[in-house]
């Protein structure tokens, strides 16, 4: 199953949270705290948006790719997992997006 790969990354960033910083990109990522991993998902984020707007497919896929695993660096750094994100998916599933997006804002 696809969300297997999504599990197995965390647990290696996971990993990555005691490993050193000269010897690991996500340890680097860590050690410089949650304001370069926001600064890495906004670069990521701009760049999936472009891709798409250029209408490049391989180039968007790249970079949601890039997008993905730097927001799940970012959960990490927070406690949080791809299964906390799974999870919520799985809650959503079948509600009306109206219905669920008002019941974000009430």
């Amino acid at each position: 199953m696809s969300s297997d790969i999504l599990l197995e990354l965390q647990r290696v960033l996971e990993q990555r949270k005691s490993a050193d910083a000269e010897d690991s990109y996500v340890a680097s990522l860590y050690s410089q705290g949650l304001n370069k991993i926001l600064e890495k998902v906004g670069e990521e984020a701009t760049e999936t948006v472009l891709a798409a707007k250029d209408g490049n497919r391989e180039e968007l896929v790249k970079e949601t790719a890039d997008l993905w695993f730097h927001t799940m660096v970012m959960l990490a750094d927070q406690g949080l997992s791809a299964e906390d994100v799974i999870n919520e998916l799985a809650r959503r599933f079948g509600l009306s997006g109206l219905d669920e997006k008002a019941s974000r804002t009430s």
